[in-house]
């Protein structure tokens, strides 16, 4: 068959389904909250409505059932749930906090936002995730803190990383905003650091539109993450606490639609996380002999998210670039990304040193006596997976069925099939 690219018919000629996860459930939960009158109950002051509304405690107490976890503290995104845990953690001018160049942007602003510098540890090539070595080379007198990404929906070497954060007397946060659901090693995703971050952005596996939660099983950090969502500055007083490190308060604050909305979704977790893996394994098993198509590594003892499926390209064997591979895929109606994030010390903020104020602050601060590179080719690791191997797509999801994959993988073979002609 002629590729569709050169003209040919496309394997593909509608859009693959939607991911939908709002249902009568969600739309009841809301009618039950605006038919009360009470869209946020939440006051910055030091009473019983600091903790927010009847719904915003309910999904607090069902997350942290869930997760099996003594805390969960609700914001208004992962974004801010971030955010909170580096002020929880302490971190601040002079401090350095190890991320993931390969994320969000947010996993790696948190700490500029209090004013420590991030360091930057490169992944590994099979799972995505900042390696338990390259922490290592990172951390010196003014490391602080450590955030591990689970990245497309995979965990880290959660345990390891545990063990270098107890030995260098470091908090450890864990993003878990792609993989809840996951399981490493019989726990789960977000509940394996001192604190786990969640996210319930509308384009994650479960959502509210917007939302996060936080989760912990240490006191201090809890009420911390709480003082730092809900003004904490006002409230700190009243409450007694004296500790005031990091208690200058935001609006952090999640409404009780979302609460509400949150809620319905959490109990369709499981049942929305398990079509994503088996359309993954689905691709998986039909992908893996094509030369130079590496499907995503599972590690033992692991359930994987999937958040996207993201698979690595090797050039050197299929004979021609990434880009051109994955144009074909596109044009045989398959949606196909080139790499995913570019590494974030490669951002505008970092290359120029600019935070806070006009003279470059936390970079340029006085009390900052550490030395920080942000010059391309610092994680290389990340930069081949980037510019040259990592590819991915978003079609593994509740609602697509086996006619849908195959279509993927017809696509594939199409392409491999005439691969001499792309390389004419």
């Amino acid at each position: 068959m002629k590729l569709a690219i050169r003209g040919g018919a496309p394997i593909r000629k509608k859009p693959f389904p939607p991911y939908k996860t709002i249902g009568k459930e969600e739309k009841r939960a809301v009618m039950e909250v605006l038919d009360s009158g009470v869209l946020s109950n939440y006051l910055g002051t030091w009473s019983e409505e600091f903790y927010g509304g009847p719904r915003v405690r309910k999904l607090e107490r069902e997350w942290a059932d869930y997760f099996g976890v003594k805390h969960a503290v609700s914001v208004n995104s992962a974004t801010s749930g971030l955010y909170a845990a580096v002020g929880a953690a302490g971190a601040g001018p002079g401090d350095e906090v190890i991320v993931s160049p390969y994320s969000m942007s947010a996993s790696a602003t948190g700490a500029l936002v209090y004013g420590a510098i991030p360091v930057f540890a490169d992944i590994g090539d099979d799972i995505f995730c900042i390696t338990p070595q390259s922490i290592r080379n990172c951390i010196t007198p003014y490391t602080k803190a450590i955030i591990v990404v689970d990245l497309f929906g995979h965990p880290a070497d959660m345990d390891e990383i545990m063990e270098i954060a107890t030995t260098h007397h470091l908090l450890v946060i864990e993003d878990a905003a792609q993989a809840p659901g996951a399981l490493y090693r019989g726990r789960f995703a977000g509940t394996l650091a001192h604190m786990g971050v969640f996210s319930l952005n509308y384009h994650k596996t479960i959502h509210c539109g917007e939302g996060g939660v936080v989760v912990t099983n240490d006191d201090r950090l809890a009420e911390r993450l709480q003082l730092i969502r809900n003004h904490g500055e006002v409230v700190v007083k009243d409450k007694g606490t004296e500790d005031l490190v990091n208690l200058i308060g935001f609006n952090y604050r999640m409404t009780e639609i979302e609460a509400a909305i949150g809620r319905e979704q959490l109990r369709k977790l499981e049942r929305l996380l398990v079509p994503r893996i088996e359309a993954a394994d689905y691709l998986s098993e039909r992908l893996r002999s094509l030369p130079g198509i590496i499907p995503p590594v599972v590690r033992p003892d692991v359930r994987h998210g999937y958040y996207v499926y993201a698979l690595r390209y090797d050039t050197d064997r299929i004979g021609i670039p990434r880009g051109q591979f994955v144009s074909a895929l596109k044009a045989e109606g398959i949606p196909m990304v080139e790499g995913y994030v570019e590494p974030i010390y490669l951002e505008p903020a970092y290359q120029w040193r600019v935070g806070f104020g006009r003279d470059g602050f936390p970079f340029t601060f006085p009390s900052y006596r550490g030395q920080v590179n942000y010059d391309r080719g610092l994680c290389q690791v990340t930069e081949r997976m980037h510019y040259r191997e990592l590819m991915y797509t978003n079609v593994c999801h509740a609602g697509v069925e086996e006619c849908d994959l195959r279509d993927v993988v017809d696509a594939f073979i199409k392409v491999f099939e005439n691969i001499d002609e792309l390389k004419g």
